[in-house]
């Protein structure tokens, strides 16, 4: 079913929002410390471009820096992306056959306005993750 519904989503809107982001993240790697913003643009675009059966998780151990990141992604490019977002989902929720599309389009905005800190797992991977990770940094040597 994932399938089918990446194949609907990539010809009404998935390689539309791909090529957002692809713009974007060029644009983000024209200057030196724009480039981990660039990134972050295109891992997003990827997933934008095939996003059933992947989800986005909070990854472990982002700090600070990626707070101030994501206060500069969000004026740099964050807005002009949820807006797309936005649209395009609006515009999917009007034919029937598009709403499951649309709600996956505004699923879409909570990355787009703050993508650092975040990792694009496949759904199956998502209950686990961080789970080990919060495990091992708790657990006593000794223990």
């Amino acid at each position: 079913m994932k399938t089918i519904l990446n194949v609907i989503w990539l010809v009404l809107s998935g390689f539309w929002l791909f090529l957002a982001y692809l713009l974007a993240g060029v644009l983000l790697c024209i200057t030196i410390i724009g480039i981990p913003f660039g990134l972050a643009a295109f891992r997003i675009g990827l997933y934008a471009l095939w996003p059933f059966g992947r989800t986005v998780v909070d990854k472990p151990g982002a700090g600070a820096a990626s707070c101030v990141g994501n206060v500069l992604w969000l004026i740099l490019a964050g807005w002009w992306l949820a807006i797309g977002h936005i649209v395009t989902g609006i515009a999917l929720c009007i034919t029937i056959i598009g709403i499951p599309l649309g709600i996956a389009n505004f699923k879409l905005i909570p990355v787009s306005l703050l993508p650092l800190g975040k990792d694009i797992v496949p759904t199956d991977q998502a209950y686990g993750y961080g789970g080990q990770a919060q495990q091992q940094q708790y657990r006593h040597p000794g223990f």
